[in-house]
């Protein structure tokens, strides 16, 4: 009986049509500013992709960003995202989270933003827009930065 239920287990996985499941690990640089101020940002991601039928998508993501000047430190974000997928290789999508404070007088900051990611095989290109909402009376940030990666 057990071999009867993997074997239909089995049909059952291969007859699936194709969804565009996927995780994925990537690269990203940029700019964030603030006030007239800019700093260069670099940073790295994974993530998980969840198909919601043939159009659009949900998500989750964890990044570890950088902005490239003295007195920063890493900070680790937390981020949902979900979206529209154009044809076969293109997403739009929504992004938000919560990041850790990036320097020892920090606080942590929600971030709301949007991007559009596309596909090239197994690699992916991207460029992405988020809004920094900052607390405890510090003026909110921006930040636009393009990332690559692979999807698998």
């Amino acid at each position: 009986m057990r071999t009867i239920l993997l074997a239909a287990a089995a049909s059952l996985v291969a007859a699936t049509p194709a969804l565009a499941n996927e995780a994925r690990v990537e690269a990203r640089g940029g700019v964030v500013w603030s006030h007239g101020d800019s700093e260069a940002i670099a940073g790295v991601a994974a993530g998980y992709d969840y198909d919601l039928g043939s159009s659009t998508f949900v998500g989750a993501e964890v990044s570890a960003d950088k902005i490239l000047t003295s007195d920063t430190r890493v900070t680790f974000g937390f981020n949902g995202r979900a979206g529209a997928k154009l044809g076969e290789d293109g997403k739009l999508y929504a992004v938000g989270g919560y990041n850790t404070k990036n320097c020892s007088g920090c606080v942590g900051t929600w971030t709301l933003g949007g991007g559009y990611q596309h596909s090239f095989g197994n690699l992916y290109g991207k460029v992405e827009y988020r809004h920094f909402f900052v607390k405890d009376g510090l003026p909110d940030f921006d930040a636009v930065a393009v990332g690559v990666g692979t999807k698998f």
